[in-house]
């Protein structure tokens, strides 16, 4: 009998990276998608094509694939109720309304004598398993044996997934661009059922240390050539002329290893000089993708949650300081953030970004500091941040490169 996957969330990462490894290994995929284009056209057509946009292009043909509607919670728990594993791929912001087909689905397996559900989270979310273990939790009834039944495993998500055009969307919702990285690093210690026997997945035993190289290298890498590219050569549009510009290259390459430095030191038994020198050059090779087509937009847009305290830039250099190393780069970078005001083709600012430059940001750097980065004047990063903003807004002025400062 063929297995099945249940992919909660139809998104670029769901359909292009995790479905079409499940898919790729023989198991039948069923989508939980509320997005009534993508539901209907993966209900009518049953199959979709990734196409692989890199040095050596191909074109995949992702079959045996249907959908139900992820707000008919009865309907996904049915899903999950026989499935032989399942995953989320909506976006940490939406994780939360996940959790009441995945209860559903944990109560009708239970009923019929079935076995744990395990459930990966395609989410770059740092502790998504205790998260969402704990909104589930609330959903079921008193007493429920939930570490048992339900097997929670956080990943690494590190393919890169490119903005498309409204006008290729149009032409085929289902359609979606990818790189040909296809690794998904996962927890091997978060499945209660095993390790699927799928290619492609790379079950590590200390996730978190991949989790916070995700974050602190690949997602950090993205921002500090955006946001560096943003003030030092504004007329760029790609993150691949951004990586070849040799100053934010050079800049780029720099902040990565503030990081990797901090996790070298914090996880010895994973990470040492060399697989993290082999990391970097890798990241920045397919940073510079020029098949690929991504945006210095992209990858920089979302300024408050990128400047979050967890999230790639403050949060690796709440890091870097935890483990006593310097980050005077990724400490510009912080500050440049605040500077970004990239637009998408039409020349609009990212709506989220909008609301920072027009409201947030003429508050104030203090404000900004406390309010989005989650940091109080008595921090020594809060100084730090706010004098190389200074420093930044000062070089500008004088026609200076803001990349004299690293």
């Amino acid at each position: 009998m063929t297995p099945k996957f249940v992919q909660i969330g139809a998104g670029k990462v769901g359909r292009s990276f995790v479905a079409q490894l499940f898919s790729a290994a023989g198991y039948a995929v069923v989508f939980s998608e509320v997005n009534p284009v993508v539901l209907t056209a993966l209900s009518e057509r049953r199959e979709y094509v990734v196409e692989v946009k890199d040095r050596v292009p191909a074109t995949l043909h992702v079959r045996n694939v249907r959908a139900v509607d992820g707000r008919d919670t009865e309907a996904v728990g049915r899903e999950l109720a026989d499935c032989a594993c399942a995953a989320t791929a909506v976006g940490p912001d939406y994780l939360k309304f996940t959790y009441p087909g995945v209860a559903r689905g944990l109560i009708l397996r239970e009923e019929a004598g079935g076995g744990p559900l395990d459930v990966i989270l395609a989410e770059n979310l740092r502790d998504a398993a205790h998260i969402v273990r704990e909104g589930v939790r609330g959903l079921l009834p008193e007493g429920f044996p939930l570490e048992e039944r339900l097997g929670l495993v956080e990943t690494s998500i590190g393919k890169m997934v490119p903005i498309m055009s409204p006008e290729e969307e149009a032409r085929d919702p289902l359609l979606v661009y990818a790189e040909a990285y296809n690794t998904l690093i996962c927890d091997a210690k978060g499945f209660l059922g095993g390790v699927p026997p799928v290619p492609g997945l790379d079950a590590k035993q200390n996730i978190k240390a991949y989790v916070d190289r995700k974050s602190f290298i690949h997602n950090l890498g993205h921002a500090l050539c955006a946001y560096f590219a943003h003030l030092e050569a504004p007329e760029l549009v790609t993150t691949w002329q951004a990586v070849e510009h040799e100053r934010v290259g050079a800049a780029t390459r720099a902040g990565m290893w503030e990081s990797a430095r901090a996790l070298i030191r914090a996880y010895p038994d994973e990470f040492d000089e060399s697989n993290q020198s082999a990391h970097i050059e890798d990241l920045l090779s397919r940073f510079s993708n020029r098949a690929l087509g991504d945006t210095i937009y992209r990858v920089g847009r979302d300024v408050q949650r990128k400047l979050g305290p967890e999230d790639r830039v403050t949060g690796a250099l709440r890091f870097d300081e935890e483990h006593g190393v310097e980050a005077p780069v990724t400490t510009l970078c912080a500050a440049a953030g605040m500077l970004f005001r990239a637009t998408d083709e039409t020349g609009a600012l990212f709506e989220k970004d909008r609301v920072f430059a027009q409201e947030i940001y003429p508050r104030g750097v203090g404000y900004v500091l406390e309010h989005v980065c989650g940091l109080g004047p008595e921090q020594p990063l809060f100084g730090a941040i706010a004098r190389a903003h200074r420093a930044i807004v000062e070089a500008r002025a004088a026609g200076r490169s803001v990349l004299d400062l690293v």
